[in-house]
């Protein structure tokens, strides 16, 4: 065996080492218990096709009910994923909505409008691994039309 392939064989031997080892490091993927009382749907007239669209584009980044794909355990992916994740959450969290005060209720529903709408949300990431998670023109003006609503709602009390 030649210098060059003993030094080949012994660096992807090491390589495989270290993706072995970083299986048992990194951040860690949660869901956190949270109260119902607290949910999005506690606090505002949600119905069912706005939850729909929610559910399949939003809440796996936004709330505490990520359904988390086997990729999630695989570093360094997994580290990638749970980042978003956890800064998705930071964003906004729809199983926490009751803990945002009437401005930033507002504001969020801002964003969620106009960064559906822009192509922005769901991430480019993330469509591609989830079928059926990036919002149709369709999708996009019933969500819209539900966070005006819900602003004008807001508004009120």
């Amino acid at each position: 065996m030649t210098k060059v392939k003993r030094i080949l064989k012994w660096l992807l031997l090491a390589a495989v080492i270290v993706v072995v080892v970083m299986q048992f490091f990194g951040p860690k993927r949660t869901n956190p218990t949270a109260e119902a009382s607290l949910a999005l749907e506690s606090h505002a007239q949600v119905p069912a096709n706005v939850k729909a669209v929610l559910d399949r584009s939003c809440a796996d980044c936004h709330s505490n009910n990520t359904r988390w794909p086997w990729y999630s355990r695989v570093a360094p992916v997994s580290w990638f994923v749970i980042d978003h994740v956890n800064d998705g959450r930071e964003q906004l969290n729809l199983s926490e909505w009751g803990r945002y005060d009437k401005r930033q209720q507002s504001h969020n529903l801002d964003d969620m409008c106009e960064l559906a709408t822009e192509g922005d949300m769901p991430l480019s990431s993330y469509t591609p691994l989830h079928p059926g998670s990036k919002p149709t023109a369709d999708d996009i003006k019933i969500l819209c039309d539900w966070t005006n609503a819900e602003q004008a709602r807001l508004a009120l009390r």
